[in-house]
């Protein structure tokens, strides 16, 4: 076996007699020092192992007798995010914080699959050096998150002392944050509370749902501002909890989930929207959902602050759609 190969260079190890019929990946594992079992099978199913030039991808495969593995291990890569010149809509800042509003399609910080072009590269680039380890390495600055296809405002430290300021308010929920969101149907009654212990969908672990049995407490206070008919309405939202998926979780299991919400929507399709307008609607390419307002005590200075933000363009159009549609009708 040739195992010496360093980091980043392709592994090449032939099977030996002893080692016949061992799981590919156990075999590897047991024959290239320093990565474990686990690793080896997610380069695996990646794509990363090939032998007599084909690419094979099951790790439960069983080696035989002089084969010729090249499993090719990637350079380690740096968890600090690079800053990258990616314009920011600012809303406020100063020495302490960074108040944006996040357009629809932004991840919030690097994650698997999304390595970069996120807001944290973005803030780096525009805050600098001063930035880099604040609340951690990979999110520096972060407090909250918004989903990647939900736009709003969003508030950054700038330094330590802001962070762990901003970071108690958000867990104590004095940082108030409020949501603007385009659902089906009409909420009944007007105004109310929706409530439900969000955790894991216990029949898709990708998803959040409201559940009987564990989870975590969730309340959305919610307020009809303006209804389209019978078939959509214009809703605000306030948090009292910071669940995953919260808004969107309460009102699916409502029975209104929002528009163009390709996880929780499903194959929700109101049919007293029909024609080209039916259509504008039910194509929206992500959920209706905007954090439109923000407010918090300045981690400095103590000062209330409320910053509030128009919706997008492309909820704006798909309330005139749906206003318009509601007229000619």
């Amino acid at each position: 076996m040739n195992h010496s190969a360093p980091d980043g260079v392709p592994h090449r190890v032939r099977v030996g007699n002893d080692d016949a019929g061992i799981r590919l990946d156990k075999f590897l594992a047991q024959a290239i020092p320093g990565i474990s079992r686990a690793r080896v099978k997610a380069l695996i199913c990646a794509g990363s192992l090939a032998t007599a030039g084909a690419t094979i991808a099951d790790p439960d495969y069983r080696v035989k007798s002089g084969q010729t593995f090249v499993l090719v291990v990637p350079q380690p890569v740096s968890p600090r995010p690079r800053g990258q010149p990616i314009a920011l809509s600012v809303v406020y800042e100063d020495d302490a914080i960074i108040v944006v509003d996040k357009p629809a399609g932004m991840v919030v910080h690097p994650a698997p699959g999304h390595a970069d072009s996120t807001l944290v590269n973005a803030l780096i680039a525009h805050c600098g050096d001063s930035l880099a380890g604040i609340g951690g390495e990979c999110r520096p600055g972060i407090v909250h998150r918004l989903d990647k296809d939900t736009s709003g405002l969003m508030v950054a430290a700038k330094n330590a002392a802001a962070h762990a300021s901003l970071t108690s308010q958000f867990a104590t929920r004095s940082l108030k944050r409020s949501y603007t969101t385009v659902v089906w149907g009409v909420p009944s009654p007007a105004r109310g509370s929706l409530s439900g212990n969000i955790g894991r969908d216990p029949r898709n672990r990708k998803k959040m749902a409201v559940l009987d049995i564990g989870g975590r407490p969730a309340r959305t206070d919610y307020q009809l501002e303006e209804t389209f008919g019978t078939a959509a309405s214009m809703v605000h939202c306030r948090l009292h909890s910071g669940r995953t998926h919260q808004i969107r979780v309460h009102f699916k299991a409502a029975g209104h989930p929002l528009i163009g919400d390709p996880i929780y929507g499903g194959a929700h399709r109101n049919r007293q929207l029909e024609g080209s307008a039916g259509a504008i609607v039910r194509e929206f390419r992500r959920q209706a959902l905007h954090a439109h307002g923000l407010a918090f005590c300045h981690p400095v200075t103590t000062k209330h602050l409320e910053f509030v933000t128009e919706l997008p363009e492309d909820i704006t159009f798909l309330s005139y759609t749906l206003r318009r549609t509601i007229e000619l009708s």
